[in-house]
């Protein structure tokens, strides 16, 4: 494994992420990963991951990758980091704090948010880890098997399942954002107690049928965020803009389109929570920096003219839960490389992107 992330890196990659929340990556221990991200620290890049948990025991999975990171002497940032569920509302502080130990203790440690307070997965994603093992087909088998298919409601429903976070799911908060089967269509941009209502069923059991009968391929949105806990985390001085989008399905989260206009937009001119030049740096140089990209991030003599203009008067996402795939408006102009790719508002056919691959660190 140490081979592999070598040879990652050496082919230009940044660093490592790891999706502890999910199969397989669930399964990886700190001893694996602190042996991993030793490997990363020698190639100058960094740790990315999406920890074991943002509903129960959230501040202590922070907690640990900040503990791992220091331990493999490595670089730190922290994915999509929200404070989400009941259980979190308020405690953003807290993490906060954490971060600023971390800091003042010399750790090279960053985080990115997205502005909304829904999250974004699959349905499938929400089942217990061990019902998980074996990969899909397994999954299905269990599902369709009553004992154990009820072993799994309880775990989700009453117990707090690992994939929903430890915490019990709700299903009000749980919207189909898009189904692999079209014939599933009518469950879109429902909760999923919504569509159980319809069909006069538990919410267990409309969910089920959506597993077995899209093959899971079911995503959805959770809408478990706290506007209080966005705001505080994003006005930190190590914070980037992400998006996390994800462009499947027929609803997907608005934040796939429009995540950077909803910065400036509503979170600068809007209600102030962030000034127009410290957003601006939140999503152009930070994030240049996290990556070492030596010539992007910018707006100096020699660098890449990777540029967007747009008006701070009329900036504005234009996709909403409702329409999520709306462009966003007051952005006329966007330059990569130098090269109109947006011009007066339209799409030229200039395709000028290409792959930027991590800057070597000597030394």
């Amino acid at each position: 494994m140490r081979r592999l992330v070598a040879e990652g890196l050496e082919q230009g990659a940044v660093g490592l992420s790891s999706g502890l929340t999910y199969t397989p990556g669930r399964y990886a221990g700190n001893a694996e990963l602190t042996e991993l991200c030793r490997v990363v620290a020698s190639y100058g890049g960094y740790y990315c991951p999406h920890h074991r948990s943002y509903g129960a025991g959230a501040l202590e999975a922070y907690a640990e990758t900040v503990e791992l990171a220091r331990r493999a002497g490595c670089a730190l940032h922290l994915a999509h980091a929200t404070m989400n569920f009941g259980v979190n509302e308020g405690r953003a502080p807290e993490l906060l704090a954490l971060l600023d130990e971390a800091l003042a203790a010399g750790a090279d440690v960053t985080l990115d948010t997205y502005p909304y307070t829904a999250g974004c997965t699959t349905l499938v994603a929400l089942l217990p880890g061990w019902a998980g093992e074996g990969g899909p087909e397994e999954i299905l088998r269990r599902l369709t098997d009553e004992g154990t298919a009820e072993r799994i409601r309880h775990d989700l429903e009453e117990g707090g399942s690992d994939g929903c976070h430890g915490v019990p799911v709700d299903w009000d908060t749980v919207e189909v954002s898009g189904v692999g089967s079209a014939a599933l269509d009518v469950y879109v941009g429902r909760t999923v107690r919504e569509s159980a209502a319809l069909r006069g069923e538990t919410p267990w059991t409309t969910a089920r049928r959506l597993l077995v009968e899209d093959r899971l391929a079911t995503t959805v949105l959770q809408h478990v965020g706290h506007e209080e806990n966005v705001r505080a985390i994003m006005r930190h001085r190590v914070h980037t803009g992400g998006s996390d989008g994800i462009l499947r399905g027929a609803k997907p989260h608005p934040r796939a389109y429009g995540t950077f206009p909803q910065y400036l937009g509503r979170y600068v001119r809007e209600s102030g929570v962030l000034s127009l030049e410290s957003c601006v740096a939140h999503l152009t140089g930070r994030p240049a920096a996290r990556l070492r990209l030596p010539d992007r991030g910018l707006v100096r003599e020699g660098y890449r003219a990777d540029l967007v203009l747009f008006d701070p008067r009329t900036v504005a996402a234009g996709s909403t839960y409702d329409a999520p795939r709306t462009p966003p408006t007051g952005i006329p102009y966007v330059l990569v490389d130098g090269r109109f790719v947006l011009e007066d508002g339209r799409r030229t056919d200039v395709l000028a992107g290409r792959a930027v691959r991590r800057t070597p660190v000597s030394g």
